[in-house]
């Protein structure tokens, strides 16, 4: 296309003059009032301009894509990439000449430009670039804005949820419309929820903060049921150390005493030590002979006295030597043998001897010979006032004659000394050392 001349006398008011595009801004207003239906004359006379003369110009021949300008930047993003929705190049139309506008007087005036009716649309690029030489800036007609839903500007409408709300096209550069592009179909996270804005509190005056320690603070009624809670739960630790100390540590140290004090005794024995023969007195404390119950698996040494400390406590059976309770050894002719020792806790040699049996074995063992007794009765309870079961003949055993007998005694019930417990034998077998184990001892 020529570019319109410049002249004196060309016409600078009407649109229909290309003269009139040498104003910078000139041809783009043009081309926004042909967009709008309201700039269509209205029918009737109109006044007629004087003619100018125009120079004859080249018909308007369109440009295929290939030979068309093209922008170095897309605003509107009519050019998508490849990664983009691309929507459909259509080709240019062929150039026809347009329909005669009735409006328009027809003569050797200026070129008319086609009107277009309110109903068409115009495309803003498709429809203008096709007549714009490619020397004329080209400022894209502005883009048409949504429809609001219905109802949305009543006052309290409310838009339709189910009409989908058109999203407007990613603008701006390459690279905002490559992440727009990127990011569809992905869901975004939900925004995290930023830090509180909280105001400063307000300071306290100082009697609200009194207030608040003393609310703070805990009552006496709480205190002191706190206090009791815990000094029970000291109690309840304490109790359970101290039975754990009876009912198992107690057995452990006399179990380990008893058995250095049995060692001992066979010790002097291999030794031979020189002693008065049939010795009939010895020290408080001092072992001087083992007992043996096979069935019971008891052995264990048997120290002179009943003392607790000094001999029941650390493990060990006591003879009955002491007046008025004093009992015969094992060697006289006569007598009542009679022994003492714990049923529960410290060593506890004696706890099963109510499962004894007449005719069960009872062996004692000194320094001359080994005496073998037989269980023969039992007295399962008596009181601890009762000394007349370790008489030289105790009454309810069932003996009725002096003779060589044995006693056992100890505390029932179990874990408790309210009574005693009495188990009697009387002497089967009396065999020196230097003859060997009774058969008894050596199965």
């Amino acid at each position: 296309m020529t570019p319109p001349r410049h002249g004196a006398g060309a016409g600078q008011d009407d649109p229909h003059d290309p003269r009139a595009y040498e104003d910078p801004g000139a041809f783009e207003a043009a081309v926004h009032r042909l967009a709008d239906p309201l700039n269509d004359p209205l029918p009737g006379p109109e006044p007629v301009a004087p003619e100018p003369v125009v120079p004859q110009q080249a018909p308007y021949e369109p440009q295929s894509p290939q030979q068309a300008p093209q922008e170095w930047y897309d605003p509107d993003g009519y050019q998508r990439d490849w990664y983009g929705h691309q929507e459909p190049v259509q080709p240019p139309l062929e150039a026809s000449p347009p329909a005669p506008d009735p409006h328009v007087p027809v003569g050797p005036g200026p070129a008319a430009v086609p009107q277009h009716p309110a109903s068409e649309a115009v495309e803003p690029a498709t429809e203008v670039l096709g007549r714009i030489d490619a020397g004329d800036a080209v400022v894209p007609a502005p883009r048409p804005e949504p429809e609001a839903p219905a109802g949305a500007d009543e006052p309290g409408g409310v838009p339709d949820a189910a009409t989908p709300t058109p999203t407007p096209p990613p603008t701006g550069g390459r690279a905002e419309r490559r992440r727009a592009a990127k990011g569809r179909g992905r869901r975004r996270p939900a925004p995290r929820p930023g830090p509180e804005s909280t105001a400063p509190a307000k300071p306290m005056t100082r009697m609200e903060a009194r207030r608040a320690a003393k609310a703070a603070k805990d009552s006496p009624a709480i205190v002191i049921s706190r206090g009791i809670g815990e000094l029970f739960i000291t109690l309840g630790v304490l109790m359970l150390l101290f039975v754990t100390y009876q009912l198992w540590w107690t057995n452990v140290r006399a179990d380990q005493i008893a058995g250095r004090e049995t060692h001992k005794i066979q010790d002097d024995w291999a030794k031979n030590e020189k002693a008065p023969e049939k010795q009939e007195a010895f020290e408080p404390g001092q072992g001087f002979a083992i007992i043996h119950i096979p069935k019971l698996d008891v052995v264990t040494p048997i120290a002179e006295g009943t003392s607790k400390e000094k001999v029941l406590d650390r493990g060990m059976v006591g003879h009955y030597s002491e007046k008025p309770l004093k009992t015969a050894m094992p060697s006289a002719k006569e007598g009542n043998f009679a022994l003492a020792g714990h049923r529960n806790t410290h060593g506890e040699p004696f706890r099963y001897i109510n499962r004894l049996k007449p005719g069960d074995p009872i062996v004692v063992e000194t320094r001359e010979a080994y005496y073998t007794y037989e269980m023969t009765s039992e007295l399962a309870q008596t009181s601890p006032s009762n000394v007349s079961v370790i008489a030289p003949v105790p009454e309810q055993s069932g003996f009725t004659k002096p003779g060589r007998y044995i006693t056992l005694t100890t505390c029932t019930p179990e874990f408790t000394s309210t009574y005693r417990l009495i188990v009697w034998g009387k002497m089967v077998d009396e065999r020196p050392r230097s003859e060997g184990k009774p058969d008894v001892l050596a199965d």
